[in-house]
């Protein structure tokens, strides 16, 4: 493995993406004749074979996927690195990535956006999914930071929270339901409910509000991966839903949903600023994770909600 090097990673992720020799050379501006050079010196080395020669096409072997995660790590790191030395030339300047959760971008855009009016000099990128992405994000340490829900047990994480995050139950303005104070649990069980997406935060916080409630009628009558989606289908008329409160700020002040008096709600959940334990911040994600714990809560949306 002595003889491995950056160049050679390089060209493993060329050829797998492009499928041939000559396509990767055009890709890496450099003759068909070197990149094979370059295989067969890594493969030689390594002792197993990274593609697979049948049909005209190079693929991936199990071994050559190794390889590429591992370029798709280095490359990670490599930025890191570079961010980290440009702190060290200037104190004000960097980069940072931040993982936002769908839900939290209806707040998260005004947060970055005056930290960056203090940080002319910081770079930020924003990657927004939802929580199985944002977690997929931290494992892979693809963001030095993420603002999300409650943060995943199932990677080593430091979090902390600066703010609390509400969840209501929402309806079409017309529904019956509506100005009934202390609506009961149990009388939502024949409400057609539009749900978020398995892995989603939302549907976490849905299939708890709901367990050990014996359904009469499928409390899952539209499943969509949008929390705008899913507003829009709610002021349609297709069911009521659970949601964040802080994603229906507008509508519900323009009258277009209305929030359910539910017994329970709102349930209390919080936001954190999370990160990636193993992975140290620079200067300017530092800076970043000081802000939102300082001031995040100051972005959150303001709402009179009810107390069930």
């Amino acid at each position: 493995m002595r003889r491995i090097t950056i160049k050679h990673l390089e060209t493993v992720v060329a050829v797998a993406e492009s499928g041939t020799i000559a396509a990767a050379a055009e890709v890496l501006n450099v003759t068909a004749a070197a990149l094979t050079s370059r295989i067969k010196l890594l493969e030689d080395d390594v002792g197993v074979a990274l593609f697979d020669r049948a049909g005209g096409r190079l693929r991936l072997t199990t071994a050559g996927q190794e390889v590429v995660n591992i370029a798709t790590r280095v490359d990670l790191l490599l930025a890191e690195l570079k961010a980290r030395l440009s702190a060290h030339k200037d104190k004000n300047a960097g980069r940072v990535t931040i993982g936002v959760a769908s839900t939290a971008k209806y707040f998260a855009p005004r947060l970055i956006a005056a930290f960056a009016r203090g940080h002319p000099r910081t770079e930020i990128a924003v990657t927004v999914g939802n929580r199985a992405a944002i977690i997929a994000a931290l494992r892979e340490q693809a963001v030095d930071l993420a603002l999300m829900g409650f943060p995943p047990a199932e990677i080593p994480v430091k979090s902390e929270i600066f703010g609390p995050h509400p969840q209501v139950i929402i309806a079409p303005p017309d529904h019956p339901l509506v100005n009934r104070p202390g609506v009961e649990r149990a009388e939502l069980r024949h409400e057609a409910f539009i749900v978020r997406e398995e892995g989603s935060g939302t549907r976490r916080n849905f299939d708890l509000f709901f367990e050990g409630l014996t359904m009469q009628e499928a409390r899952v009558h539209i499943e969509i991966g949008s929390n705008e989606t899913v507003k829009q289908a709610v002021m349609a008329g297709l069911g009521v839903t659970l949601i964040s409160a802080h994603t229906i700020e507008a509508e519900v002040a323009d009258g277009r949903l209305a929030i359910l008096d539910v017994v329970g709600m709102p349930i209390v959940r919080q936001w954190f600023v999370v990160r990636p334990a193993a992975r140290e911040l620079s200067p300017a994600a530092r800076a970043m994770w000081d802000y939102v714990l300082a001031d995040g809560r100051g972005f959150l949306p303001k709402m009179a909600l009810p107390v069930g």
